[in-house]
């Protein structure tokens, strides 16, 4: 008798015959591909999407319903102001309606449809008091000059805010650390709009060193709009007031919240263990507190560009600066209902999508919110 072969590499370790070759070439099985879709669908990413196409969604629903709900037609609000120029009453209501493709009787059902075929496809028809253009070109000639004032206020406020906190947390006690808690707590407290007010009313009537008359709109007029030294100059003269403004409660609040992040991660074992590894305090600041305490920030800054586009409105009213909250008032004053909801739904999207990604990049640097989430 021969002895027997030793078990080869195509057995299983439960002595079976592996299967032919071809047999694992071919496509996976029905579970196994039902198993890769539900790990994809219940992924912290994928659930992070659905949760930001719902609100997107509920957003343009609640703004739609709004719209039509308001008294008054744009029809109405011209022919006032056609009749108010020297035309008949029946001559301007005729003009008007001719003017405006808007329909107040027609179903709201397939208004609704339509509406939502038109948010899919980025096309909201033609502004009812400017039919040669669209609403989205006509909101994209506003909605840069927003994010601009509102980006570069956000940044401004990020290196203002993070360094002074992480100082006042390093000198907590200190008269810097009572005097900087003050600042950061009158910032957080007082609303932007009346801190800007009070800027524009110092520099200008008072002190007479704010050249505010020049300051306003978005660019001096004999100027081109181009990838140039005079071009940037110019339109960052005009938006350093809004850039001001924005600057001013995501300052406090990043002051605070840097405070008390950096002063909680300075009581934490590893940091100490750093220290007494005789590392230096540079490289302990950087790379141990500064780091971690940087965790519970990002989100806030996600929530600071909704707070300040939101609050864009106030500030472009006071400071006349022509951006995307100024446009929303002109709309809504003339019952322009697709360039509202295009502003709102764009905007909503715009914050949406920021607190979207700085989800994401937050599981990226700590894979215990993943974990959480998926526990919750």
């Amino acid at each position: 008798m021969t002895a027997p072969s030793a078990p080869t590499s195509a057995q299983h370790a439960s002595g079976r015959p592996a299967p032919p070759p071809d047999a694992a070439v071919g496509p996976p099985p029905p579970a196994a591909r039902s198993s890769v879709l539900r790990r994809a669908w219940t992924s912290y990413a994928f659930r992070r999407i659905r949760q930001s196409v719902f609100v997107v969604w509920l957003v343009a629903t609640i703004t739609f319903l709004l719209m039509h709900l308001m008294p008054g037609d744009p029809i109405e609000i011209m022919a006032g102001r056609l009749n108010s120029a020297g035309m008949s009453h029946e001559q301007a209501m005729a003009t008007a309606a001719n003017i405006i493709n808007y329909d107040p009787d027609a179903n709201v059902w397939a208004q609704y449809l339509d509406f939502l075929k038109g948010l899919v496809t980025l096309d909201f028809g033609n502004s009812l008091t400017n039919p040669s253009k669209t609403v989205f070109e006509h909101v994209m000639e506003y909605l840069p000059w927003t994010l601009f004032a509102v980006g570069a206020g956000v940044v401004l406020a990020i290196v203002v805010g993070l360094s002074v906190g992480m100082a006042m947390a390093y000198r907590r006690g200190s008269w810097f650390d009572h005097a900087m808690t003050s600042v950061g707590s009158f910032l957080t407290g007082v609303p932007n709009y009346i801190l800007i007010a009070a800027v524009v009313v110092v520099g200008y009537t008072m002190l007479g060193v704010l050249p505010f008359l020049d300051m306003r709109g978005r660019i001096t007029a004999g100027v081109e709009p181009g990838f140039d030294f005079v071009f940037f100059g110019d339109a960052l003269f005009h938006a350093i007031l809004p850039i001001i403004a924005f600057a001013f409660t995501a300052t406090g609040s990043f002051m605070l919240n840097m405070k008390a992040a950096t002063t909680e991660v300075l009581t934490e074992d590893y940091v100490t263990v750093a220290q007494a590894r005789g590392l230096k305090p540079g490289r302990i600041s950087r790379g141990y507190v500064g780091r971690n305490a940087l965790l519970p920030i990002i989100p806030q800054v996600a929530l600071q560009l909704g707070t300040l586009v939101g609050g864009s409105i106030v500030i472009e009213q006071i400071l006349q600066y022509p951006g995307v909250g100024q446009m929303l008032m002109e709309a809504i004053g003339n019952r322009d209902y697709p360039v509202v909801q295009a502003a709102v739904i764009i905007l909503a999207t715009s914050v949406v999508i920021a607190s979207l990604v700085v989800d994401l990049f937050l599981v990226r640097i700590d894979p215990r919110i993943k974990s959480e989430g998926q526990d919750a």
